[in-house]
């Protein structure tokens, strides 16, 4: 036994270390390996508190405490975060099946029977009852990984579990972001609910003091229908801008995921008093992206197809197992452990595959997987180079739109402010009034829009760099 066992042990050191799995070499990422440049992109260099996304953690990024209370709630209760984090422990579980087969399973055994045999079935031609008992401690049918089969199994089942933890990183980047922006939106669309309900205490007014005018001869019926629809309007635009205030907070306390809604000393009442968001460096290289969790996730998943191919090829060789035993046999059970009544079994087995299609069909399935994983990595870099890209150009064009938006606001007030007052002196008519006060309503909402835009973008800029995740 004992040469057989060295004999074994031997061969085990020889091809123990056998692996047919493909050697991993990372592809070269399809994007440029610098950002677009041009008019829409600012060249100007980062501020001196700017640093890269990833090493930012949100709590620095996000600086309103209010919104850090937000978000953390978020983290902790949101049920894509659960679930994601449950997909992690399955597929560590699974990862730690997959490397316990390469050890041998220790299984203790015992067994008794008591058989009675008839007088023609007996070698002594007269019946008798025969017992046997025995208590056995081995290792059955391990399957020893010369080609290295289990082992690419494991590494399989080790890239899988890691992409998961990725793809969890991923989840949390996409809550943080996500209760970001909807808390901006949520601040964007109080002030627009108040800029109505200003306007529509203005317009009230307005239309009162054209009321009065009418009443003594001095405005027509047409001015006083045109007051009216602007009064008519703003009411509307009120009611509008409520229910996207209400449906901004049903989409928070979704993403919050409590079953009692945000706290409304947690809530903004508009985008200024909001505190700056931390800013944040790009960089020179968009070789930054290879740090993002979703790209990480796509190349683990890469290497897990390679893995699956070098088990794949493993199945074409031959699968030895080893079945061992020690321990002792009696007839009797009181004869169990006494001396002399020692066993011991040593079975190999090879199964040398010769003809099954189904191995090499196989095969070719592990390798168009290994290229649609590799398509599948090239396609993820290229969806964060645009995310980057766009974000960049919204952010080089933005602060122009938000100057020319700000003079517009100040002309169309000034407008507004002479045509009403060249109205309430006989000079024009009411529809110059009607005119200016559309425009300077309209300028002023898209103010905050641009406001909102330009903070929402810093937001999706910080989570297209992997920032969040910390």
């Amino acid at each position: 036994m004992n040469r057989h066992l060295f004999m074994l042990l031997g061969v085990l050191v020889v091809l123990g270390g056998c692996s047919l799995t493909p050697v991993y070499t990372r592809p070269e990422a399809p994007v440029p390996a610098a950002w677009p440049t041009g008019p829409a992109y600012d060249a100007s260099p980062a501020s001196t508190d700017a640093a890269p996304a990833a090493e930012i953690a949100w709590r620095e990024f996000f600086t309103d405490e209010r919104m850090q209370r937000v978000i953390a709630t978020a983290i902790e209760n949101n049920r894509d975060l659960r679930l994601a984090a449950l997909n992690v422990q399955r597929a560590r579980g699974i990862y730690g099946i997959q490397r316990a087969a390469l050890f041998p399973a220790l299984d203790a055994t015992a067994s008794g029977s008591k058989k009675r045999v008839p007088a023609d079935l007996s070698s002594s031609g007269e019946r008798y009852t025969a017992e046997q008992y025995d208590v056995n401690l081995g290792v059955y049918a391990w399957e020893i990984d010369f080609f290295g089969r289990l082992r690419s199994l494991r590494d399989q089942a080790l890239e899988a579990f890691l992409a998961t933890d990725e793809a969890r990183r991923s989840t949390q980047i996409l809550i943080v972001s996500a209760v970001g922006e909807t808390y901006l939106t949520l601040a964007a669309d109080r002030e627009a609910l108040e800029l109505a309900r200003t306007t529509f205490e203005a317009q009230k007014a307005t239309y009162h003091l054209v009321k009065r005018r009418y009443d003594v001869g001095l405005a027509t019926e047409l001015d006083l229908n045109f007051a009216q629809t602007q009064v008519d309007i703003a009411r509307r635009d009120m009611a509008r801008y409520a229910q996207r205030v209400a449906q901004d907070e049903n989409a928070l306390n979704f993403l919050v995921g409590r079953s009692t809604p945000v706290s409304g000393a947690n809530l903004p009442a508009d985008l200024a008093g909001i505190k700056p968001l931390r800013a944040i460096d790009p960089g020179i290289s968009s070789e930054v992206l290879l740090e993002r969790p979703d790209i990480i996730q796509a190349e683990h998943l890469l290497k897990a197809a390679n893995a699956n191919i070098g088990a794949a090829r493993a199945a074409l060789f031959p699968r030895v197992s080893l079945t061992s035993a020690v321990g002792t046999a009696s007839a009797e059970l009181s004869g169990l452990f006494e001396a002399g009544s020692g066993t011991w079994l040593f079975a190999p087995q090879i199964v040398m595959p010769i003809f099954d299609a189904r191995l090499w069909s196989a095969l070719d399935v592990t390798k168009a997987e290994q290229e649609i994983a590799l398509v599948q990595y090239e396609q993820t870099i290229q969806t964060a180079f645009r995310e980057v890209a766009d974000t960049l150009a919204v952010r080089g064009t933005v602060d122009e739109q938000l100057a020319a938006q700000q003079s517009l606001v100040r002309a169309t007030a000034e407008t507004y402010r002479l045509s009403e007052a060249r109205y309430l002196k006989g000079v024009d008519s009411y529809l110059g009034v009607l005119v200016a006060q559309r425009s300077l309503f309209a300028a002023q909402q898209g103010l905050v829009a641009l406001n909102l835009s330009k903070l929402a973008n810093q937001v999706r800029l910080y989570a297209a760099l992997g920032g969040g995740t910390y």
